[in-house]
């Protein structure tokens, strides 16, 4: 399950840390695809994703690519687990999967950048786990500290598609026009698994999840 950290003396704040790399050293996290983040101002632990968690982010992916090599002029790229620094904010994030023009990836390697900033980002991806699942989506009345849903919309991310995989009511959100005030985002469109998800431009392409489950309860 994911945890939040209240016990540890750190040397610096933890979003300092999160920048330099630094905070997992700290915490003592194994080096098990262990996930460590900064949300809302609080370090989060998650442990790996499950295959089934990364077979969905790998069919997004892999529509994208697709696109990339059939249609003339698609300048979209994908990015796995790689840490997006929302400097305004003080928060750090490894997002599932985040959508990023080919020559902002082509910047960033050329710089060997250690990580995204959310101007460089026209969509983030995120599929939830029951660890975390509470982290991904729009905050509650009752939750104090922002969630990534917020956090995204805060820095303005244009889009935001949450594949939530609640047993209850599986389904998949699309939401965009971001109010960096509020830090919030309108609801575009919702499917649910089985349906086909259409990304509007700048994206436009389709992408099906006839084989996408939910968590088991």
């Amino acid at each position: 399950m994911s945890a939040v950290a209240h016990y540890y003396t750190l040397p610096d704040t933890p979003y300092d840390l999160w920048v330099r790399g630094e905070l997992a050293g700290f915490l003592r996290l194994p080096d098990d695809g262990t996930r460590v983040e900064v949300i809302g101002g609080e370090i989060v632990v998650s442990p790996g994703p499950t295959l089934a968690h990364n077979l969905i982010v790998s069919d997004i992916n892999d529509r994208f690519a697709e696109a990339r090599a059939t249609v003339p002029g698609f300048s979209w790229r994908c990015v796995q687990t790689t840490d997006l620094n929302l400097v305004r904010l003080g928060d750090g994030y490894v997002p599932d999967l985040l959508v990023i023009d080919v020559d902002v990836a082509r910047e960033a390697r050329q710089t060997a950048a250690r990580y995204l900033l959310p101007p460089q980002v026209d969509l983030a991806v995120e599929v939830t786990s029951p660890s975390n699942a509470a982290n991904d989506r729009e905050p509650g009345q009752l939750r104090l500290t922002s969630t990534k849903w917020g956090g995204y919309a805060a820095t303005g991310i244009p889009f935001y598609l949450l594949v939530d995989r609640d047993p209850r009511l599986p389904r998949t959100t699309l939401y965009a026009h971001p109010n960096v005030h509020a830090g919030t985002y309108e609801t575009l469109t919702t499917w649910k698994f089985g349906e086909t998800i259409h990304l509007p431009e700048p994206f436009g392409l389709d992408i099906t999840t006839d084989d996408w489950e939910p968590c088991d309860r």
